[in-house]
């Protein structure tokens, strides 16, 4: 029988196949979050949020030229609910999953998951780190193409266009989900 696993147990899955204090960081991150928006779209299903945001890379590091295939089939081996397995492979659509973001929060998770990452790198940058970044940092960030070139602008626009909001709003709602 397939069980949905709490955020902790989440987070306890994601450390049995991650070492490196990145994909760590980064899963706790997405994990934060998809909970704060979870909050603002289906405040009922916060932990649901949080468990599909912290599993999102469960096997990246391991297999990172497999990323969505094999999390697919590690996830169920664990017998994990499909739900939280469709949510995770649907994050790769189109870079290394066919899978579809269907529901919201799918196309929630698809959109945060690179902002994150270069929103992270800005706040590297500053002596302040977040705390006092403001969405336009972000975005003159954002159209420097060599600033965290490895953070996909499409996979970001395309995700922002699934949720049905501009990029700028896209980029203040990660950002005070990432403060708080």
């Amino acid at each position: 029988m397939s069980y949905i696993p709490t955020p902790e147990q989440a987070r306890e899955l994601v450390m049995r196949y991650n070492r490196e204090a990145f994909h760590l960081q980064h899963a706790e991150t997405v994990s934060k979050v998809m909970g704060e928006l979870a909050k603002k779209y289906d405040p009922d299903r916060v932990d649901f949020w949080r468990t599909v945001g912290m599993l999102h890379d469960v096997d990246f590091e391991l297999y990172p030229e497999q990323h969505c295939v094999k999390a697919n089939e590690m996830l169920h081996e664990l017998d994990v609910d499909e739900a939280v397995i469709h949510a995770v492979v649907s994050h790769g659509y189109g870079i290394c999953s066919e899978v579809e973001p269907e529901l919201y929060m799918e196309k929630v998770l698809f959109a945060v998951d690179e902002l994150t990452g270069l929103i992270g790198a800005a706040a590297l940058m500053r002596p302040t780190g977040l705390s006092d970044m403001e969405p336009k940092s972000v975005i003159k960030k954002f159209k420097d193409k060599k600033f965290a070139a490895g953070c996909s602008r499409d996979v970001i626009r395309k995700g922002a266009e699934m949720m049905g909001v501009e990029l700028g709003e896209l980029v203040s709602m990660t950002l005070e989900a990432m403060k708080a």
